[in-house]
């Protein structure tokens, strides 16, 4: 059984991952898992990888240096976060299958809401869409951002969808370390759909991949 939370509201960036540590620090081998479906405020976040660098013109926006992989990534209004706190050993998964059910789920939740198209891109986590004409390099313009921690075997952090966002601040930075790399929502794509109902979605596809049960929590 994994037990399913939802954070109403707009969270701050820094108390969530506080919580997500304390709560992977706490864990024996009988603690259930969890999934947590968070909105945050306009946040800057540089992963283990990241390059300061890469920080162009933050502005007003904060921004948090923290212990997930990956490099510098937005959150912000109008994108569904998804954080899986598993086991793996549960699920007789190691970290590249994980990374790769994660993108499974990503993938999935998109198709539902009419985006078949959808795909993985080499050597670059995270889900990205075909786009004609203005997106230079190979055509992908990313909608959905990676970047997970594995304690002692316990996952944390986790994905983000951008669903309908203001996307100016990712001008701000190179996102996941591209230069030039351009992100879309999927309400630029068209589709017309809330954070809620695509975290749900999220959770639904996670749950199949993984052969659980869902408990919701408050």
């Amino acid at each position: 059984m994994i037990k399913s939370k939802k954070l109403e509201g707009l969270s701050d960036y820094e108390p969530i991952w506080d919580a997500m540590q304390q709560f992977t620090e706490a864990r024996t081998e009988e603690s259930p898992d969890e999934i947590w479906q968070v909105e945050h405020k306009p946040v800057y976040t540089l992963g283990q990888a990241g390059k300061p660098e890469h920080i162009l013109n933050p502005g007003q926006i904060p921004i948090v240096h923290c212990n997930r992989g990956g490099q510098v990534t937005y959150h912000g209004p109008g994108q569904a976060v998804v954080y899986p706190l598993l086991r793996l050993s549960r699920y007789k998964m190691f970290v590249k299958e994980y990374v790769e059910s994660l993108e499974d789920a990503i993938i999935s939740t998109l198709a539902y809401f009419g985006i078949p198209n959808a795909c993985r891109k080499d050597k670059a986590p995270g889900v990205y869409v075909p786009m004609e004409g203005e997106v230079i390099g190979d055509g992908l313009a990313k909608i959905a951002a990676l970047g997970v921690k594995i304690t002692k075997g316990c996952t944390y952090h986790g994905l983000a969808i951008n669903v309908a966002m203001d996307l100016k601040p990712y001008a701000g930075i190179n996102p996941c370390g591209y230069e030039g790399l351009r992100t879309i929502d999927m309400q630029t794509l068209g589709i017309n759909a809330t954070v809620t109902e695509v975290s749900d979605k999220v959770v639904e596809e996670l749950q199949k991949i993984f052969n659980a049960k869902l408990a919701q929590v408050e």
